[in-house]
């Protein structure tokens, strides 16, 4: 996973941009989809500046970046159920909208079978606009930075919001973001550090030292830990450990929460803002910063010239950096990075589509009575997308038997023959996986991806000529198959 030869990023726009001159180009490391594949994970990323929500998700070994519009997306909150993503949370330039995951309405998502979650939205919260920073969920439900009013707040159904804590030196609650607090960490289901670009009790007054006037706090006891950091932000506890990241130096840090001092485990080419972490590895979003008053003067700056925006995947026990993924020219700018524990390949649901028209949620009691007009594709979404969980979970005999049980129900449903056929392949059952896929071909001549399958499970059984013959008919109906294309590479040479 540590390799950087650097590749084209498979890109899908399923989403407008908003200029559609400003193309949403990227590009990223082999080693970034291998490692998402490797934890059954993937990465949700906002941008403010572009005002999209970026979903990266491996396809195969190539990443697959997935734009969806908001309006100026900030702060991510992800409430974790079990060993999933269970819902997301999304600060925007006034609303906070709660996003559910439905994995039953992720079979339904197009191309069928290849989803295994699908975020929805739920209810929508008009906070106005206050500049929403960091976000978390927590045992009293959401907490949120208010930055224009410099307090950690929450919500209820008859206010805009709830100040529930502001930072001692400021005299009152103001709009007019005085010390801008941004960053925020809970300990065990509570709130515990914040951190803030300065400490006047002035409109704008964290401005003239933002180079090295930040903090980091404690709020249950209103002790700054550490002073005189640079434009620090995301503060983390993780494995029983003080996390930072000092943007304006551009760095992932430690914390020593008994003395302040900083250890420093990584120096980034670019602002380091968002952190999320799986294993031993921090996922880190990068900015490039503008040469503007905000970002003038700080050690960044002077540091790299030529900073980057998008992710770094950091090992937080060797510093070393083990993937990346650059975006180029339309996005400039990232704010928060979150890590879907889980789900490898997630939709958001956002806009005016039949999905969202078309999916309903009800408490089980009331489904047990709901009469539906197409029960059996109803029962194969659900089985089909069973099928798609044990798979994510690497359930290879579990999603066989979801995914057979989907042809009994219906024997030309093409989407669980094939699969069932690509978990045959990973289980080595080449000679039962090969009519299975034939028959996938015999339906749709095109499926460039059941004629890789069957070109590897052709080769293991020694038709290298057919196997060859596959693989090329794979790349003729998709020329951007780099799987495919290297393995035919390999077959040639055997």
């Amino acid at each position: 996973m540590a390799s950087l030869s650097a590749e084209a990023s498979a890109l899908t726009d399923s989403a407008p941009s908003q200029n559609q001159n400003e193309p949403l180009r990227s590009i990223h490391t082999s080693s970034l989809p291998q490692l998402l594949n490797h934890f059954g994970i993937s990465v949700v990323v906002s941008t403010y500046q572009a005002g999209k929500v970026v979903l990266l998700r491996a396809d195969g070994d190539q990443l697959n970046t997935h734009f969806r519009l908001f309006d100026k997306p900030m702060g991510m909150a992800l409430d974790q159920t079990g060993d999933r993503a269970a819902r997301l949370a999304l600060g925007t330039r006034s609303h906070i909208t709660d996003l559910r995951n439905v994995p039953a309405a992720a079979a339904n998502v197009e191309p069928k079978g290849k989803h295994d979650g699908c975020f929805i939205p739920r209810s929508s919260h008009i906070t106005g606009d206050i500049d929403i920073h960091e976000m978390a969920w927590g045992e009293e439900g959401l907490w949120f930075i208010n930055t224009r009013f410099c307090g950690l707040c929450t919500l209820d159904a008859d206010h805009s919001f709830v100040p529930r804590w502001r930072p001692p030196f400021l005299s009152a609650y103001a709009p007019e973001d005085r010390c801008h607090l941004n960053g925020l960490a809970l300990v065990d289901g509570k709130p515990k550090y914040v951190t803030a670009l300065g400490t006047a009790d002035t409109p704008g007054g964290w401005r003239p030292t933002k180079a090295d006037g930040g903090i980091l706090m404690d709020i249950t006891t209103n002790r700054i830990i550490c002073e005189g950091l640079s434009m620090p932000h995301s503060p983390r506890w993780y494995r029983d450990q003080l996390w930072v990241l000092e943007s304006g130096c551009g760095t992932l840090a430690q914390v020593d929460e008994a003395t302040g001092a900083l250890t420093t485990v990584a120096e980034l080419p670019g602002f380091t803002r968002g952190l999320s972490f799986c294993g031993p590895f921090a996922f880190i979003g990068l900015s490039k910063v503008r040469e503007s008053a905000v970002f003038s003067g700080i050690p960044i700056t002077k540091r790299v010239a030529e900073r980057i925006c998008g992710m770094y995947v950091i090992n937080i026990e060797t510093g070393e950096t083990v993937g990346f993924l650059q975006f180029e020219e339309a996005v400039q700018e990232v704010f928060a990075v979150e890590v879907l524990q889980g789900i490898r390949f997630p939709e958001i649901i956002n806009d005016a589509t039949d999905l969202l028209h078309q999916s309903y949620v009800l408490p089980d009691e009331a489904l047990a009575e709901v009469a539906f007009s197409e029960l059996p594709n109803e029962s194969l979404a659900q089985i089909l997308a069973q099928g798609d969980e044990a798979y994510g979970k690497q359930d290879l005999p579990g999603a066989a038997q979801h995914y057979r049980r989907c042809l009994e129900l219906d024997s030309t449903f093409i989407t669980a023959r094939y699969n069932l056929g690509v978990v045959l392949v990973d289980q080595q059952q080449w000679e039962v996986a090969i009519p299975h896929l034939r028959q996938v071909i015999a339906e749709d001549m095109g499926h460039a991806e059941a004629h890789n399958a069957l070109g590897m499970a052709l080769l293991k059984t020694g038709e290298k000529a057919a196997a060859i013959e596959h693989y090329k008919t794979a790349i003729a109906s998709d020329p951007s198959f780099k799987l495919a294309q290297r393995n035919l590479q390999v077959a040639m040479q055997l």
